[in-house]
Parts: structure tokens; C-alpha cells; sequence
């Protein structure tokens, strides 16, 4: 728990420094609109934007500290994180699963500075577990620590029924940020209706074992979700490139679902390093928000 927090942290850091100094003054909340008033000061803490220092109230000898500032409506931040089995593929410590946990937890820590309030589902078929919104940063480190030692009960995916628990339960309109593999059936339609009530983020987390199969022969291969092990020529036929083409036709699907609907999409691999996509999706959504 300790190394995660640790490590989330470093990459929290790591993002709202970025931010800051690649943005500058033209930045927008990457979670809300404009329209940002005076609320608060609070002790500074490091990666923080120097331009908030209220030196005024620095000066009075007890420490450093920056300005924050609120919207007239408040924003949520509401993350839905699949934790099925098709999301523990790929090396130990380093699974969909576990790169899709880090994700929701940075992006909680981000949010919770930004005086969010963040809220969560992990779902398989069924609701694994709900934390309703709130705001503090106290509440975005309990938040991660749900997801250390969250166990699912269940294995197997229904994206529909975690998607209408949404649209049920969030009654105002809030940043939805959608971490899947986005591999179901028939979910499309209600994925719109999530679109129009709420701003949505899909971020799609893929590994490299699901496409890129090598010619191993026969071999077996365990399904996750179903628990059943098949066996697989993957040196027979077209096998290879059919699984290859279903990944790239499921990407396809969510762009263009993304580009009719105004959504904010990415695909972060297993492989590589997620903070650079998340910093682009950032600057992605400063400049829409900028035109509103």
C-alpha cells in the first residue's frame, strides 16, 4: 500500500507540474469549466503552482500557502473501473487490472487537489463495490486504498449493467471516466445515453497478449471469466489474425463512437508509461473547455 502511494504520488506530481508549466496561464480545471472563484487557503505542498501563493497570508510567519478556488456549481469526478477477469491479463504487478487501478488512483489525487469531489463503482456483471462522492483528499486516499484490497465476487463482464447503475445513481451532471478493455457485447446504446447526461471519458487498457499471439502450435488458454480452459491452435488458419482484427475493431468502435458523441478517448497499454496519454487528454479537454 505504502509503494503504490508513493508511486501515485509521484505521479500526481508529475502531472500537475506539467500541467503548470506547459499550460501556463490559459489553463482550465481538466475536470471542470471556467468560471473559478476564491474558496480557500491551504498549506503548500510540493508540485504546487507557485502563481497561487497567497503571500499575504505566508508572510505572517506560519508557513507557505496557496489559494484555492471553487466553481458556482460544484463538479463530481466519477470513476467506473471494470475489475472482471479479462482485466487480470498481462506480468504480474503490471496487469490491466492493476495499470487500471493506478489510473483511477492518480486521477482521484488530481481530482481531490482540484477540490473535486470523487466518487466510484467497481464492476464485473454485478456492482463489486460503490463509494458515494465526496470531497476531500482525505476521501481520494480511501478511495485508493478500496482498490488495494478490493476482491472481486465476480469474474465475469456486463458493461450495460454498470452503465445504467450510473445513470441511476448520478442525478446531476458529472466527468464520468470509464476504465475498461471495453470488451462486451451490446452495450453501445446506453454508452450514448451516459454520453449526452454526462461528460464522458473512456480510457481503454489493452495488452499486447490479447493481439499479438506468437505461433506456439496447440496450446491451452484459460479463459478468465468463464474459468474454462480451451485449447487453441494458434499456428492453424487465419486464427491470429481474427483475434488481431477483433482488438483493432473494437478500437475502431470506441473512436468513432467517441468523435460522433464529444467524448474524450484513449488506449493505454500494459507496456508503456500512461502519464504522457493522460497529459495529452488534459490538453485535449483545456482547449474544448476553453471554447465554452
Amino acid at each position: 500500500m505504502k509503494d503504490l502511494i508513493k508511486k501515485l504520488r509521484k505521479y500526481e506530481i508529475r502531472i500537475r507540474k506539467a500541467i503548470n508549466s506547459q499550460m501556463q496561464g490559459d489553463f482550465h480545471s481538466i475536470f471542470k469549466g471556467s468560471g473559478l472563484e476564491f474558496d480557500d487557503v491551504r498549506a503548500y505542498q510540493y508540485g504546487d503552482d507557485i502563481r497561487t501563493i497567497d503571500w499575504n497570508v505566508s508572510a505572517k510567519g506560519h508557513g507557505t500557502f496557496v489559494k484555492t478556488f471553487k466553481e458556482g456549481k460544484e463538479q463530481t469526478v466519477f470513476f467506473m473501473l471494470d475489475v472482471s477477469g479479462s482485466q487480470e491479463i498481462g506480468s504480474p504487478g503490471n496487469m490491466k487490472l492493476d495499470v487500471g487501478k493506478e489510473i483511477c488512483g492518480v486521477l482521484a489525487l488530481v481530482a481531490a487537489k482540484e477540490s473535486s469531489a470523487t466518487g466510484l463503482i467497481c464492476f464485473s456483471d454485478r456492482k463489486e463495490k460503490y463509494i458515494r462522492p465526496s470531497k476531500s483528499l482525505k476521501h481520494a486516499y480511501e478511495i485508493i486504498n478500496t482498490l488495494v484490497n478490493l476482491k472481486p465476487a465476480s469474474s465475469n463482464t456486463n458493461l450495460n449493467s454498470a452503465i445504467l447503475y450510473t445513470l441511476n445513481t448520478l442525478k446531476r451532471r458529472s466527468v464520468v471516466i470509464f476504465i475498461s478493455d471495453f470488451i462486451d457485447d451490446d452495450y453501445m446504446h446506453n454508452l450514448k445515453g451516459l454520453a449526452r447526461k454526462h461528460d464522458l471519458v473512456l480510457i481503454r487498457i489493452t495488452d499486447k497478449r490479447e493481439t499479438k499471439l506468437p505461433k506456439l502450435g496447440i496450446i491451452p488458454v484459460h479463459d478468465k471469466e468463464s474459468g474454462k480452459t480451451l485449447w487453441i491452435n494458434t499456428s492453424f488458419g487465419n486464427f491470429r489474425d481474427r483475434v488481431q482484427n477483433a482488438a483493432e475493431e473494437n478500437a475502431d468502435m470506441l473512436e468513432t463512437f467517441s468523435k460522433r458523441n464529444q467524448v474524450n478517448f484513449i488506449s493505454v497499454s500494459t507496456e508503456e508509461d500512461y502519464v504522457p496519454k493522460l497529459l495529452r487528454l488534459f490538453k485535449v479537454r483545456n482547449k474544448s473547455m476553453k471554447r465554452v
